[in-house]
């Protein structure tokens, strides 16, 4: 598995002085990131071939959320290619190597030049030596949503959501979720489906739902009503109000 070292900051915080959960995506996102860049299927070598790997979907599994100063080790692993997809797993463990988090993700390969999905050359699939799949609990890629939802306040997309592919971040989406959320507890598990790009200039508006089972369900609409992102929290305890 490919890993990188970090430490907690204080920036990364939330009010209780743990982790939080868009900063542990974050730390997730750049692993595969560090693993591709130095494979030479980075940034660059991706925009040559007309190329971008586009998130699909998101499982994020937290057993704890470390604290300020902790020193962590993130690492990632390909465990599967199949045709326009890619699949992969990310770890965070502490000093000890005990588990803090997990995550299981799906990933769409597009021709930037068409839109069109395209399958993984054979020298990424080469280079992308596949794993056995991380030792978790699977959940599906698939989130229903309801028709009776509340409307929160849009929010306009702002420069600051993009990445360097000039659509939404999968990460930002997330946390667009996140701020729509009156209060929540602890999330111990995220869901992810991702639907629709945005881009700079559109304007997403959250609909949030609380179900049975500590779940709170969040779609995030365009303008034109359609569902862009689904995000899906359950909290350890009480559900979220």
């Amino acid at each position: 598995m490919y890993s990188y070292k970090s430490r907690i900051r204080y920036s990364e915080l939330d009010e209780s002085g743990h982790l939080r959960l868009e900063s542990l995506l974050d730390y997730f996102q750049d692993c595969s990131t560090f693993q591709s860049e130095d494979l030479g299927l980075g940034v660059d070598c991706l925009k040559e071939r007309h190329l971008v790997w586009v998130m699909s979907f998101w499982q994020i599994v937290v057993e704890r959320y470390p604290n300020l100063g902790e020193t962590v080790t993130i690492g990632t692993a390909p465990y599967d290619f199949k045709g326009f997809l890619g699949f992969r797993n990310f770890l965070m463990t502490d000093e000890k190597g005990d588990r803090l988090a997990c995550a299981n993700t799906i990933w769409s390969l597009l021709n930037t030049q068409t839109g069109m999905p395209v399958k993984a050359p054979e020298d990424m699939r080469e280079k992308y030596i596949l794993e056995p799949k991380l030792d978790m609990e699977y959940a599906s890629r698939k989130i229903q949503i309801s028709e009776n939802m509340e409307q929160q306040e849009k929010v306009p997309i702002r420069p600051r959501h993009l990445d360097t592919n000039h659509h939404v971040n999968n990460g930002q989406f997330v946390k667009i979720a996140i701020d729509s959320l009156k209060s929540s507890g602890r999330i111990k598990q995220l869901r992810a489906e991702y639907k629709k790009q945005v881009v700079l200039g559109d304007v997403l508006t959250p609909y949030t739902m609380i179900e049975t089972g500590n779940k709170t369900t969040v779609a995030l609409k365009d303008g034109t009503e359609k569902v862009c992102c689904i995000v899906e929290f359950q909290e350890e305890g009480d559900q979220i109000k």
